[in-house]
């Protein structure tokens, strides 16, 4: 790791300096959203502006990039970025800041793919699954970081929104002013749907409904948290427990998903996280009890995607792992936009519990449909399926092809019998 880090640091710190902005934007937008008196339903469709935002980067970004080059596109996006931060706080408006925020996700979604392509070309067949896992190390330690950078000042004013668009300018140096070249870019064939869902209806199915989990747990955290009356210091301990959880948690379920079904764990974590939910809404716990079961809950979010990823691998051959991860990401994308938006609505009819309970019900539908699914086709092998590989929600088609393709065993046919 260590030899990782040395030959990428300024990657490195170019992303950790990126998700520290982004990470503050974020939670920053739904505190401020309080303070602003703006109602919960329209924050929660500010929150879902940059899902959407995402998700069209995922679709026009890769055109982009092989139309004019990695280094323009990530400095023009990045420039965006920079812009967009600092114009949050000039009008406090919920249909600006949903606008804003679709612009950011955009922007962000072509960052990632532009350094990770950059991360995946400058990695050997020896050291890639050591450079993937410390990229995922590193975006998620930039959001927790960030959460400690919004107890600094006040959320009211303007000097939290100047602080992430300074992190997100500074964050460019490294990357741009490195020496590493830009990589060959090719635009990843198209898989339909049908035949992804053909391949894994678990898949399918449960990462469209993980979307919806991420999305609330990222996106609306800060937003329920303010409902509430919590504090910015108990805010940003609860965002920030709720992404170290996934970090925590992630090596010893991916452990254990070797060596058993991978439906099964699926199960068992989205029952814990049903369960999590309802214990929450039943307890109303305090400060401490809330950051536990944030962490607890993103502990489970962050592995079940990538098990379920996993598992559609499963049932593909290798050379489709690319194909079926931008089919994945567009799915889970579809999911994501809907989270915010329904969690708010129901907020405003049911109160603040509408957090816990739309986060529970969507766990709980996975665990029925794993369960049933476990019925429908015979367990895989710990020798017939492939090795887990740590990816995040945040993670794009870039990473997750690579990260699959360096994990992965590699016997001649790695599908079962009955996979179709």
């Amino acid at each position: 790791m260590l030899s990782v880090l040395r030959t990428t640091w300024p990657l490195f710190l170019g992303i950790l300096l990126l998700m520290v902005g982004n990470g503050m934007q974020g939670t920053l937008l739904g505190i401020r959203g309080g303070i602003e008196g703006i109602p919960t339903f329209q924050m929660s469709v500010v929150m879902s502006g940059y899902f959407a935002g995402f998700l069209l980067g995922s679709l026009t970004v890769p055109r982009l990039i092989k139309n004019v080059g990695h280094v323009r596109v990530f400095a023009a996006l990045g420039s965006m970025i920079s812009s967009v931060l600092v114009l949050y706080a000039v009008e406090p408006n919920w249909i600006w800041w949903t606008i804003l925020r679709g612009i950011i996700g955009f922007c962000f979604c072509g960052v990632y793919i532009t350094s990770e392509s950059w991360l995946n070309a400058g990695s050997t067949n020896e050291n890639r699954g050591q450079t993937l896992s410390a990229y995922m190390i590193v975006q998620l330690l930039g959001i927790v970081a960030a959460q400690a950078l919004l107890n600094t000042s006040d959320p009211g004013g303007y000097t939290l929104f100047i602080v992430a668009s300074v992190l997100v300018s500074l964050a460019f140096m490294p990357i741009l002013l490195s020496a590493r070249p830009a990589p060959q870019f090719q635009t990843i064939k198209r898989m339909t749907f049908a035949r992804l869902y053909r391949a894994s209806p678990l898949g399918c199915v449960g990462i469209f409904l993980m979307g919806g989990v991420f999305a609330v747990l990222s996106g609306m955290s800060s937003v329920w948290g303010a409902s509430i009356g919590l504090s910015v210091a108990q805010i940003s301990l609860f965002v920030a427990a709720s992404y170290a959880g996934g970090l925590v948690l992630q090596y010893p379920i991916g452990w254990i998903s070797d060596r058993y079904d991978r439906r099964k764990l699926v199960l068992i974590l989205a029952a814990v996280g049903a369960v999590t939910g309802v214990v929450v809404i039943a307890a109303q716990p305090g400060t401490w009890g809330l950051v536990i079961a944030g962490a607890l809950m993103g502990g489970i979010a962050n592995p079940i995607y990538a098990l379920l990823v996993a598992y559609t691998n499963d049932y593909l051959d290798q050379t489709d792992m690319a194909a079926a991860s931008a089919g994945l990401l567009f799915i889970y994308g579809i999911g994501s936009m809907g989270g915010p938006v329904i969690t708010g609505w129901l907020m405003e009819v049911i109160g603040p519990d509408g957090f816990w309970v739309y986060m529970a019900l969507l766990l709980a539908l996975l665990t029925g449909y794993a369960g049933w699914r476990a019925t429908r086709r015979r367990a895989l092998t710990p020798e017939e399926q492939g090795n887990f590989a740590v990816i995040t929600p945040n993670a794009t088609t870039i990473a997750v092809e690579a990260a699959l393709d360096e994990k992965q065993s590699d016997p001649a046919d790695r599908r079962a019998p009955d996979a179709a």
